[in-house]
């Protein structure tokens, strides 16, 4: 098994601001657990500079141009009251997206089994006109975009299991068959959207879960909703938004998961990976804000990419 680890300087320029929970140093924790041994042969890549043509599948060009010209020579400016830019936000974001889009197409070329990208700033809270949420440009929806245009496939589907909603790419392919959206997440919370009755053309799967939920609720729901929606769909690729703030000791959530139900999903979604689509699956890092669980997390989630078909991991 051949996984790809994205990564690159210029997501660690992104600044913003001292106390911002989605900070420089959530790179710099995952960094430190992938560097122990047993990722001794994860294989780094630095991720290349996203195209602005990669972008603008999902973003309009006034979209584009008004993220990246509100990035300010110094300081700060804010999209949102979440969601600052700094001088070096623009090229954090451009390379976010060819970090996601590369991943795609190393496992489409069979250089890579799967990979995990661990960029910033995150996506999914970015809708087509609105940046909120920590995030600028919707990486995942790229990737999707990126794959059904280079790769020329009709079925991508989409797994979610970031604490909040993931909104933008919901609203981004809410109209769209060819994308299944499915994701689990604290509700209510922010931000607002989500609920079991927001269904799409029948490609949007919300499986919400009540503050307090634990390992057992979201194994329910991923067993009993998500993953039989994944294989229902069939699909071509799997994408992965990867937050890890769902975990008991974030500071930012409600929900109660440990670092074994991550490894848990990460097997579960490279059993459908194998059994639809050869395998190919590429996850893209979105939130998780304490760092050593964030770590820890991510950590599960690469060993099981790296490992579980091999037969090292039960």
């Amino acid at each position: 098994m051949t996984t790809y680890f994205y990564t690159h300087p210029s997501f660690l320029a992104h600044d913003t601001g001292s106390g911002h929970p989605e900070s420089a140093y959530r790179l710099r924790a995952i960094a430190a657990v992938l560097k122990r041994p047993d990722f001794a042969t994860l294989h780094e890549a630095q991720a290349p500079r996203g195209e602005i043509e990669q972008v603008r599948r999902v973003h309009p060009q006034a979209y584009i141009d008004k993220v990246l010209g509100s990035v300010p020579q110094q300081g700060r400016h804010y999209l949102d009251p979440d969601t600052p830019v700094s001088p070096g936000s623009g090229e954090a974001a451009l390379h976010a997206v060819g970090a996601v889009c590369a991943a795609v197409d190393a496992v489409f070329a069979g250089e890579a089994d799967n990979a995990f990208c661990g960029v910033r700033p995150p996506g999914h809270h970015a809708e087509a006109m609105t940046a909120m949420g920590f995030c600028l440009f919707n990486n995942i929806a790229i990737a999707a975009e990126h794959a059904r245009h280079r790769h020329d496939i009709k079925r991508v589907a989409i797994i979610d299991f970031d604490v909040h909603h993931g909104n933008g790419t919901q609203h981004i392919f809410t109209n769209n068959p060819e994308v299944l959206y499915a994701s689990t997440h604290q509700y209510p919370w922010y931000p607002g959207t989500g609920s079991a009755d927001e269904t799409g053309v029948g490609n949007l799967f919300n499986a919400p879960l009540a503050a307090g939920s634990g390992s057992k609720e979201f194994r329910a729901a991923m067993s009993g909703k998500i993953l039989p929606a994944v294989d229902d769909f069939q699909p071509e690729l799997i994408l992965i938004s990867a937050g890890f703030d769902a975990h008991e000791g974030d500071p930012l959530s409600s929900l109660k998961l440990i670092e074994d139900d991550y490894a848990w999903i990460t097997r579960e979604l490279l059993q459908r990976a194998e059994r639809h689509c050869a395998g190919r699956l590429v996850s893209a890092l979105e939130g998780g804000y304490n760092l050593e669980a964030l770590g820890e997390s991510v950590g599960a989630h690469v060993r099981e990419l790296m490992y579980a078909k091999r037969g090292h991991r039960t």
